[in-house]
């Protein structure tokens, strides 16, 4: 086929964005690197080239003149433009076509573990429906008074601007510090507090820096996926230890891996089940940890939000080893989108956890952690927690009522002092994958309680199925609703 053939069949399209110099110069370099076009092959001349394809000549100068600047084309006035030689070994074998459908290696023993550890993990998609779960309320946020604080950072930008400390920025280490310790009884100065880009990467960052391959590792079940899949993708030995209405099992986690070197510790509001560990056995926890001389890593993920007397004391507070680190996010209390979070470690995990930070991000974005002190400075912070934290009281009200009214005698709610969701427990046998399928085919959205089960760990722990129902983005008409579907998902034949 002759050049001209190929060129003046190349597809140009008129009427977008895209300059037809970008999509002529495209097609051409393509052709180039498929083999259609070969190593010293003559091109029109510029004149010829823009009859063919009915465009202006600049056009055609254009893409030539960008490609001959990326090495693709080659020539002189007077001698014409040719294919660059040099390119006469460059252009793909026979199997460039099959790049696209899969990696041209394996992926490394590291990176299979990755992947795999988020398989499970299921995500948000599409618009805001019952019962979304952890998800708040986005509708109570002041976002004109977070826009008119991010305004005036940008207005007034300073040397914050540039590269940044690893640790995070420090008025809002120092106003994080304050909250934790007022809040959540939280032991700690500035200085302990290390901004992440919410507490997946701070889970990820203590996985890598603390665990090496094989070490053993307590986790609840059922329990958070995302928590699970850092643990995962460090190749530790995950060990469920089951949650009963005290929380998770200790005794139990002591009998069966009592080598373990880490715990990964819901105490606080446990997900799915939302239940709380109670004192016995926080100390019974920390007893441990200290003689064994293993972590607890505390993922206080909804602590604010208690709905029956003050949040409670954190397990770090309790803490006189310097064994717990304790892993906080701000998606729960602001919005997802923001991605912060925080680890407060121990005096001497300060420095090793900074590096590493550093190592995975050089620092989290600047701008988000100026505009959010900011936020708490001036008194908005703690008057969105208690705004939230009324709403969603009365949001979880709504939820009990219609339950009771709706649902009473084909299922059980779990404890619902605590957080944005709630789990409530089949009586009557019904097969969890079929009503979350049916549900979603009426417009509801939930969780099967199953879908905590850490099916990579083993063994797995046995547990009442239901479904966990997220409240808090949901006004009380969308919850009577959504249970009013629900009802009849669970009436029709099993």
């Amino acid at each position: 086929m002759l050049v001209t053939d190929i060129l003046s069949a190349l597809p140009l399209a008129r009427g977008t964005q895209d300059p037809l110099f970008r999509q002529l110069y495209a097609q051409i370099k393509d052709a180039i690197l498929r083999g259609t076009l070969g190593a010293g092959m003559q091109l029109p001349p510029t004149r010829e080239l823009a009859r063919l394809l009915s465009v202006s000549r600049q056009t055609v100068l254009n893409a030539y003149d960008q490609l001959s600047a990326e090495g693709y084309l080659s020539g002189a006035v007077g001698k014409g433009t040719f294919i660059s030689e040099h390119l006469a070994h460059a252009a793909p074998g026979p199997q460039a076509a099959a790049a696209t459908q899969a990696p041209m290696r394996p992926l490394s023993a590291r990176g299979e573990a990755y992947t795999a550890a988020m398989e499970s993990v299921g995500f948000h998609q599409g618009k805001l429906r019952p019962f979304r779960v952890s998800m708040p309320s986005l509708d109570l946020f002041p976002f004109d008074v977070w826009s008119r604080l991010e305004g005036r950072r940008w207005r007034h930008p300073d040397y914050h601007m540039g590269y940044s400390d690893p640790a995070g920025y420090a008025p809002l280490r120092e106003l994080l510090c304050v909250y934790l310790r007022a809040s959540r009884g939280v032991n700690c100065t500035p200085e302990q507090v290390v901004i992440t880009s919410g507490s997946q990467q701070g889970l990820f960052l203590l996985s890598q820096l603390l665990l090496a391959p094989g070490d053993e590792v307590w986790v609840e079940s059922p329990g958070y996926q995302g928590a699970s899949a850092p643990l995962f993708a460090a190749g530790a030995k995950v060990c469920t230890v089951p949650v009963t209405a005290d929380g998770m099992d200790i005794a139990y986690g002591i009998a069966h891996y009592p080598d373990a070197r880490m715990v990964l510790a819901t105490p606080s509001h446990q997900l799915p089940l939302g239940v709380t560990m109670s004192l016995q056995r926080r100390l019974e926890l920390l007893r441990w940890a200290a003689a064994q001389r293993a972590w607890i890593i505390e993922d206080d993920y909804d602590s604010e939000y208690r709905y029956t007397g003050p949040p409670l004391a954190s397990l770090q507070s309790l803490d006189r080893a310097g064994c717990v680190l304790y892993v906080g996010t701000l998606s729960k209390v602001l919005f997802p989108g923001l991605r912060l979070g925080y680890i407060v470690a121990p005096p001497a995990l300060v420095e090793p956890v900074v590096r590493a930070k550093a190592v995975m991000d050089r620092h989290t974005a600047i701008v988000p952690q100026m505009v959010l002190a900011d936020f708490m400075a001036d008194g908005h912070f703690g008057r969105h927690i208690r705004r939230t934290r009324e709403a969603y009281g009365e949001r979880r009200a709504a939820l009990l009522d219609a339950i009771a009214a709706r649902l009473g005698g084909t299922v059980l709610a779990g404890p619902s002092d605590a957080g944005l969701d709630l789990a409530v427990h089949f009586l009557r046998g019904h097969d969890e994958a079929a009503v979350v399928a049916r549900a979603l085919e009426q417009g509801i959205e939930t969780r099967a309680l199953a879908y905590y089960a850490n099916r990579m760990a083993t063994p797995a722990c046995a547990f009442a199925p239901g479904l966990l129902l997220g409240f808090s983005s949901l006004t009380p008409a969308q919850i009577v609703h959504g249970i009013d579907v629900l009802a009849k998902v669970l009436s029709l034949p099993r």
